[in-house]
Formats: C-alpha cells, structure tokens, sequence
C-alpha cells in the first residue's frame, strides 16, 4: 500500500525556554512542546558511533531484534537478544548486516533497563556511568521528582507501538532524526486499547475496516532533528519513528504525590494506584451486570456511563 501521511496539527517549537517559562507558560498547559536550543551537555556532538562503542565497551546489553519496521508489542513480532554493547551500536547503524539473528535487514532497538527489571529503575547514570557524563539533563523538576532516565539506540526505520505513559517526561533526541505522533487522551476511545497501548500500527495507514473510529483521533506531530527535547505530558499517546540511526534519552518524573504510583512500576507506564482500584471496581460492576437479561444489562450500562460522563469528564478542553 502507498504510504500517506494524515494531516496532522503541527506540535509547537519554542527556543531557549528558561526553566521559570516552561514552569509557568508552558507546563500548565498539558500539551507537548519541543524546546529547541538547550543545553544538553557535549553528549550532542561527542556521541559518534565510534565513541559510543568505546566510551562502554563490550559490556552486554539485551536488546529488541525485529525482521519487520513496526514494531507490536501485543503480539510479540520481536525477540529479545544479547550483544556486546559496542557490537550492538555498529549493527543497529548498518542497514544491511552481514552477521544476523533474524534476516539481513533486521532493526534493533536499546531501551535501557534497571540491573533487576522487576526492582530497579532505568538510570543511565547507573547503567551507562561514562555517556551519563556527557548529558547535562533539563532541571526543570525537583529533582526529588526525578523517576527515571532510559537511554534509547535505534536503528533507521524503526517504529514503535503507539502506547501512553503515566508520567510525564521529556524525550532527548541526542543524535539522528525522530518523527513523532502524538495523540490526546481525550481521544482514547478511537485509539483501540489494549493496556496501555493502540491496536492501531500503521498511523499513516491504518486498515479503516477493523478500526473505523481512528480516522476521529486528532493526529499530532513533529520531527525530532539532534539536540531537540520533546516534553510529553503524561497520559499523551505517541508513536515514534527513527528515521535515522539514532541515540536518545527519556527522562521521566512523577508529577503526582508519590504515593499515587504503583510501587512495583519500574518502567513508568502502570496507571496510578487509584486509577488501577476504579478499573477494578467497574469489572466487579459489570460482571454483576450480568446477572440480569441482555435488554436490562443494556439499559443499565448506558446508565452508568452517563453517570461517568456526568462525574468524571473535564468539560474545558481546548
């Protein structure tokens, strides 16, 4: 099938944001922003593909090998593998591999994790102590917020799942060239969920048969050129495309009190303790529902979403 972009509402750039100015102009709004034009340390023109490898070595990294561009995490169309670092970093910049797990022009992709995934947070500090030297991180949260830093590596082509995180966070394109699309939760209904993330692949061309309703979602989008800093508000969906080789950084921090997230979230993408106790008292509500026959189930749902609607829905969206 030809491939054709959706129009889409361009996401806004703004230069030399000061810490004061995002915290007062731009935070509030809840809507993504790349900030152009900030200091993000030397990592921008140190971080060659030569110097990555040397900077850490042949350390072991476990890493997503997909013999397809797009990426599903719901069904699984990637395996997990294991490389030296400095051999990762090599075959993720080639296009064409001489040594392979899956096909010649297969994509890899990094997401850097804690050294025990169910207990420990990414922290590139931690993880990848010499490149963390080089990046200077835009301290515009108390740095008690501060949850985690995820040191990402792509190849050229690679596109991940549209999914939502529960946090807000900044995406630091370090080097190459991302396309990002992004939609608003309000539009959660025509996203196709599952979990946290979009049935919904293909955003440039979805099969409008099996998912009639995204035409309805609001498509959002920039491209992320080296040094550029995307920050995502929580609950935004997104969907990320390398068009390069490219090395960046997600920084995420908890907006919320701390003791609204789940404490076993290592990753920043559980829905907060509250949210997860409503989700779990409507399937009670539901399943009690069924005890009634189809014409009364109907009525009463309609009910209860209404009721939804009427308690829990912002009525000042923009």
């Amino acid at each position: 099938m030809e491939r054709r972009e959706r129009r889409a509402v361009a996401v806004e750039r703004l230069d030399g944001v000061t810490r004061e100015r995002f915290l007062r102009d731009i935070y509030p709004r809840r809507k993504p922003v790349v900030l152009t034009g900030l200091e993000l340390g030397t990592c921008t023109t140190k971080w060659t593909i030569d110097y990555l490898s040397q900077a850490e070595g042949s350390k072991e990294v476990k890493i997503h090998v997909s013999a397809v561009p797009q990426m599903d995490f719901l069904s699984k169309n990637f395996v997990y593998r294991t490389l030296p670092f400095d051999a990762f970093v090599r075959r993720a910049a080639e296009v064409k591999h001489k040594e392979y797990f899956l096909t010649e022009d297969e994509k890899y992709y990094l997401r850097s994790v804690g050294d025990d995934v169910r207990k420990d947070i990414a922290d590139i500090r931690k993880q990848f102590p010499i490149l963390a030297e080089d990046v200077r991180i835009p301290e515009y949260f108390e740095k008690e917020q501060f949850f985690s830093s995820v040191f990402r590596i792509s190849s050229a082509g690679l596109q991940l799942w549209t999914h939502y995180d529960v946090m807000d966070n900044f995406l630091i394109q370090v080097t190459g060239r991302k396309r990002v699309v992004l939609y608003s939760p309000r539009d959660a209904p025509y996203l196709y969920l599952s979990g946290t993330k979009s049935e919904v692949l293909d955003v440039d061309n979805p099969d409008m048969e099996k998912y009639p309703l995204f035409v309805k979602a609001k498509r959002y989008q920039c491209v992320l050129e080296a040094g550029d800093v995307l920050f995502i508000p929580a609950l935004w969906f997104h969907n990320v495309i390398s068009e390069e080789f490219g090395v960046a950084l997600n920084v995420f921090w908890k907006h919320l009190p701390a003791e609204s997230y789940d404490k076993t979230d290592t990753y920043g993408n559980k829905d907060p303790m509250a949210a997860s106790r409503a989700i779990q008292i409507l399937d009670r509500a539901l399943k009690t529902l069924e005890e009634l026959p189809e014409e009364y189930r109907d009525f009463y749902a309609r009910r209860m979403v209404l009721r939804i609607q009427e308690k829990a829905y912002r009525n000042d969206y923009g």
